[in-house]
């Protein structure tokens, strides 16, 4: 299948937009009329004065919305008097992740928050007693280099994961593009919950004939010129969720909000961390129907118009 640079780019565009959007994880409640442990006025428990930390890895759209949507979250269901949080951004350094965690932890705060995968290896290194809660972070097997991951960490963490459905990805490329022969993986080789989805994404295409070729950047000032190879060599071009190629393929508020309600559970002694979960977004297949229009793509039902 051939197609000019301008419109395999534009496919790539549309790739990435492809990435499956998620609905909403963790929707803020409706109001609850009636008393409530975790109303701020409703007894000891509530009216108890909660320290947290959150390490975030940069600033950044993504992270940003996850880190406001778990701050919400914890300020409504505990009291906005009632927490002290402490935000940290280490600015795209692992080294300072280190060196914010460790200081969370002699200041004995009541929970970590971890936002992005380098921000939890630094919490999980830092501490086995204060509660931990990762979101952003992609795949936790792979990140805390887990064996036999079966999707409960144990111990002091837990938190929400942003990996869509991989192989439901695949299937939807093979859906969109039917005659599609070689798709270009694009991918930062610096996030190794990427790598994993674009390892997994291969396994399964090429599974099905489809010739996959990886697409590789270290930082943000290769992806123009990575994607302009990728683009020219490939008929559509897969993008996984990558905090510098493509974060915005779920609600991030969302996420950061869902684990913010799992920080007052935690807090108020209603659920064992070692217990809990990670807890992952649902998925929908959507689609840009004005790219599709651009590029005469046919969409088959099942698939929802994004706004």
């Amino acid at each position: 299948m051939k197609r000019n640079a301008t419109r395999r780019l534009l496919t790539a565009l549309l790739a990435a937009a492809m990435c499956l959007s998620m609905a909403a994880c963790g929707s803020k409640p409706a109001a609850d009329n009636g008393s409530s442990d975790t109303d701020a006025s409703a007894g000891d428990d509530a009216a108890k004065k909660y320290t947290i930390g959150v390490c975030q890895l940069v600033t950044h759209d993504a992270l940003d919305a996850a880190t406001q949507g778990f701050i919400d979250a914890v300020q409504e269901k505990l009291g906005a008097d009632n927490v002290d949080i402490s935000v940290q951004n280490a600015a795209n350094d692992q080294n300072v992740c280190t060196t914010i965690v460790n200081t969370f932890v002699s200041q004995k705060v009541d929970l970590i928050m971890a936002n992005a995968t380098p921000s939890l290896q630094a919490a999980y290194n830092a501490t086995t007693e204060i509660p931990i809660l990762g979101t952003a972070v992609t795949e936790y097997g792979v990140a805390l280099g887990l064996k036999d991951f079966n999707g409960t960490v144990g111990g002091n963490v837990s938190g929400t994961s942003d990996l869509a459905p991989l192989t439901e990805q695949a299937d939807m490329i093979l859906e969109l593009f039917p005659e599609a022969k070689t798709v270009g993986l694009l991918y930062c080789s610096a996030e190794p919950n990427s790598e994993y989805q674009v390892q997994v994404v291969e396994e399964y295409l090429t599974g099905k004939g489809i010739t996959c070729v990886r697409y590789s950047f270290a930082d943000s000032n290769d992806v123009a010129a990575v994607t302009t190879k990728a683009a020219a060599d490939s008929d559509v071009i897969y993008i996984p969720t990558d905090n510098t190629a493509a974060s915005l393929s779920i609600s991030y508020y969302d996420l950061g909000y869902k684990t913010g309600e799992m920080a007052a559970q935690i807090l108020t002694g209603e659920a064992d961390i070692s217990q809990m979960a990670i807890a992952y977004a649902p998925a929908a297949k959507m689609y840009n129907p004005t790219m599709c229009e651009a590029l005469n793509i046919t969409v088959p039902d099942g698939y929802t118009a994004m706004e």
